[in-house]
């Protein structure tokens, strides 16, 4: 039996699946029968649906902010680093060895 290849389905189909299983109308074997999903993927849309109701009513708690970026301390890593270039590169061209590694 050959494997069928992997389906993604848009939010809207996933919602349309799930807003039919929660009405309870048909068993899960006919919406899967139906939609062409297996029941277990049917349940988890529906219990995801279940559990984001909430916040459709409600004031949803906010991820926390990522910590604001010190730009300050970026340009003082990027100097440093640029100076060990600089350094290095002078060390390796004056030995010999930047201009071997380049051919």
């Amino acid at each position: 039996m050959a494997r069928r290849p992997r389906r993604n389905h848009s939010p809207a189909f996933k919602a349309k699946v799930a807003v039919a299983a929660i009405k309870g109308e048909r068993t899960l074997i006919e919406l899967a029968q139906d939609f062409d999903v297996h029941p277990n993927q049917i349940k988890q849309w529906r219990d995801q649906l279940l559990e984001g109701a909430t916040g459709v009513f409600g004031a949803v708690a906010k991820p926390d902010a990522e910590p604001a970026v010190d730009i300050r301390t970026l340009h003082a890593k990027i100097g440093e680093l640029a100076l060990e270039n600089d350094f290095l590169s002078g060390a390796l061209g004056k030995a010999g060895l930047l201009a071997s590694a380049r051919k």
